[in-house]
């Protein structure tokens, strides 16, 4: 029996290697031995470029991979030469799939998937996509390979290259405390005085914007954060310093909303402009508890300017309410003639020329976050309104509850199986939830074996509306739709109006989805119309449509539709919004009535968030637009669109967080003090607006206020 030795000794046990010289001996023990880190090292940098993630980072991911690839190593070398040799093949397999499924999820939904949300997205239906994920799978086979690489040598050759003897525990200790230096190196940097909005010192403390975390600590850090967290509660960078928070009415600024083309709806006689707020001493509830997080948001909100009714406050009291949530839905593919009820409510309701469907962590769920709450999810996570049907969160702003409160009969349809956990979230909301296989008519296979796929949305008004046209009772009813969904080409969807679209002067793939997600939405649309006119109920339903998002995975046909660059096709595929046009983002959000006489047509900034307070009002509801992330687009305030990285766009310009610029609105000017003052509090309140909705969710802030607190 051979040894070598290490500080005097024995480092491994086994026979002398055949393959003869010490040097070469020496060589495949220290390559044994460095497989580990350099194998992390490499994955994090092939993904960073892939993703085309800032390498300014490198030396922070660098170290965490080196401490990490230690104890790996150390892991690995106790036992058996043969459990050893199979311990390193096995687990450089699984660490590198770890790197190939996270970045194939980020390439499909703009999302990194966390441990934390694994649950849900076990329980989405993945079949449904399988198209998606297999072509983006053969898009990315280079990647992937060049990913599999060092596991692909390491099974092919690694018997011949390394050596996998048993080693002596104390070796294994000296890599441990390895891992314990570099990863105390690591820490070290991390909290260097980097710069910028989002510092890796941040970053590492709080559990928010995961492109961020990868970009700057490492997709495995992401990971084992996301663990830690699971187990202790993240750190926030949220303050408590109120003051000087934007208040929203601009003095440079035109009230909106602005009537171009016509006369305004005639307003009352004497117009109340009193704050849309609540009887809450929010004050009071401050102070009437021991909770710091309640009592964090209730001088939060306490310290917001609210917005004031307006001539269009309760314009549609008592009507019936039907909302849209449209899957990949966006405007630049409504024509006058492929289109034309969509165009016509969109050009003769309200007609708003500077609407976003930010992404935020992409994912239906959010975007129904934003429209059924007023608020911006989680900040890097899909699962805010899961959360909410587990925990069983009061939504008490929702437009499910307070028609509900109101009276009215409440419905929800979505003509899918059951994901995100909808079926507790959207009960929870108030509405009588139906969908496949739970009370909602689907189409299905000629022996009834399976639902079809994607789903006819028109089939879904068809099969929907005797539940609730025939009654006298007031209506809310809410669709989720999913004909739009990608990937777009001709389905059993679009195929129906390719006779339509052929002619159309773009790819086969922008004319499948003009026919899917914008035709087939149309046609749906009518339907219901027709089923209404029919009623005797058109002209008493408000009708509020809008896209959950754009279709991220296929930018190009934006682009085609548009007849515009949104940026590189690598950022864009990426949706890397450092280096993209905003304008990918502009979209059409329908609200529309045939009681209207005439269009108002509004210019303020406007997003998702907006719609809940902007219906509320509309209806005449009684809510308090302080506790809100969305304000009412008819009052005037001033409009915020906030994208997930934090860049954000006002009626009075836009900031690009990455490049930490403020661009001033045309025909705002500003002095440098001004513009200073008023970056600087915008920021806070973006911050509080992204980081406050976990706080709501999880301490059930209406809950206390409306019923603990008041009794």
């Amino acid at each position: 029996m051979q040894s070598n030795r290490y500080g005097g000794k024995r480092v491994y046990r086994g026979r002398k290697s055949s393959a003869g010289s010490d040097s070469t001996i020496f060589l495949k023990a220290v390559g044994r031995v460095a497989f580990f880190p350099l194998l992390f090292v490499y994955l994090e940098l092939v993904l960073h470029i892939a993703m085309g993630a800032n390498l300014k980072y490198f030396i922070i991911y660098t170290l965490f991979a080196l401490s990490l690839g230690c104890l790996f190593s150390a892991l690995t070398m106790p036992f058996k030469r043969k459990v050893n040799r199979v311990l390193v093949k096995v687990l450089s397999v699984v660490i590198s799939l770890i790197y190939i499924i996270e970045m194939i999820a980020k390439k499909i939904l703009q999302s990194y998937y966390p441990f934390s949300i694994l649950g849900t997205a076990a329980d989405n239906h993945l079949t449904d996509y399988t198209e998606v994920i297999v072509s983006t799978v053969l898009r990315n086979i280079p990647l992937i390979l060049l990913m599999l690489l060092p596991a692909i040598l390491v099974i092919a050759v690694g018997n011949r290259i390394l050596l996998f003897p048993r080693t002596d525990v104390r070796f294994a200790g000296a890599m441990v405390g390895a891992m314990v230096v570099l990863h105390l190196l690591a820490l070290g940097t991390v909290h260097l005085p980097w710069g910028g909005d989002l510092t890796p010192a941040q970053l590492y403390k709080v559990d928010t914007n995961l492109d961020d975390q990868v970009e700057q600590l490492g997709l495995l850090t992401m990971l084992r954060l996301d663990i830690k967290h699971m187990v202790v509660p993240a750190g926030t960078l949220l303050d408590d310093d109120f003051d000087n928070l934007p208040a929203g009415n601009p003095s440079d600024q035109p009230s909106t909303p602005a009537d171009s083309d016509g006369p305004e709806i005639s307003p009352t006689p004497e117009i109340d402009t009193s704050p849309n707020v609540m009887d809450v001493d929010l004050e009071a509830v401050a102070n009437s508890t021991d909770n710091d997080n309640i009592k964090w948001l209730a001088n939060y909100f306490n310290s917001v300017t609210p917005t004031n009714k307006n001539e269009y406050t309760g314009m549609f009291e008592g009507y019936n309410v039907i909302l849209f949530v449209l899957e990949g839905f966006s405007g630049y593919a409504l024509d006058p003639e492929l289109t034309p009820t969509l165009w016509k409510m969109s050009h003769e309701g309200f007609v708003f020329n500077n609407y976003y469907t930010a992404l935020h962590f992409t994912s239906t769920s959010n975007g129904e976050c934003q429209t059924l709450l007023g608020l911006y999810p989680k900040n890097g996570s899909p699962i805010t309104m899961k959360r909410t049907g587990e925990i069983g969160t009061n939504c008490y702003f929702s437009l499910a509850q307070q028609l509900g409160r109101a009276g009215y009969n409440v419905l929800g349809y979505h003509d899918n199986q059951d994901m995100y956990g909808r079926n507790a979230s959207h009960t929870n909301l108030g509405y009588n939830w139906k969908y496949y296989t739970h009370g909602l008519q689907c189409e299905e296979n000629a022996d009834g074996t399976d639902r079809l796929w994607p789903q006819r949305d028109k089939y879904m008004i068809e099969v929907s509306v005797d539940d609730y046209i025939h009654d006298d009772t007031p209506f809310h009813v809410y669709y989720l739709t999913v004909s739009g969904h990608t990937n777009y080409g001709w389905n059993r969807v679009a195929t129906q109006y390719r006779d339509l679209v052929s002619d159309l002067p773009y790819s086969e793939k922008t004319q499948a989805y003009v026919a899917a997600a914008a035709i087939e939405v149309d046609r749906a649309m009518q339907t219901l119309l027709d089923e209404l006119e029919a009623a005797g109920k058109l002209d008493n339903t408000l009708i509020v449509a809008t896209g959950d998002h754009i279709p991220y995975a296929d930018v190009d046909v934006l682009e085609e539709l548009a007849g515009k660059s949104f940026g590189s096709s690598e950022d864009l595929s990426n949706i890397k919004e450092s280096n993209i046009d905003f304008d990918v983002y502009k979209n059409t959000l329908i609200m529309w009535s045939a009681s209207m006489d005439e269009p108002v047509e509004v210019d303020k900034v406007c997003c998702q968030v907006d719609i809940l307070p902007t219906v509320s009002n509309l209806l005449g509801l009684e809510y308090d637009s302080r506790m809100l992330d969305g304000s009412d687009i008819l009052s005037d305030s001033e409009g915020l669109v906030v994208f997930s990285s934090r860049c954000w766009k006002s009626d009075r310009g836009f900031y690009n967080r990455y490049t930490q610029e403020f661009t001033p609105a045309e025909g705002v000017t500003m002095t440098p003090d001004e513009q200073e003052e008023y970056v600087s509090a915008m920021k806070k309140l973006v911050g509080y607006k992204l980081d406050s909705t976990e706080l709501i969710v999880e301490n059930d802030f209406y809950d206390y206020v409306f019923n603990q607190f008041q009794g």
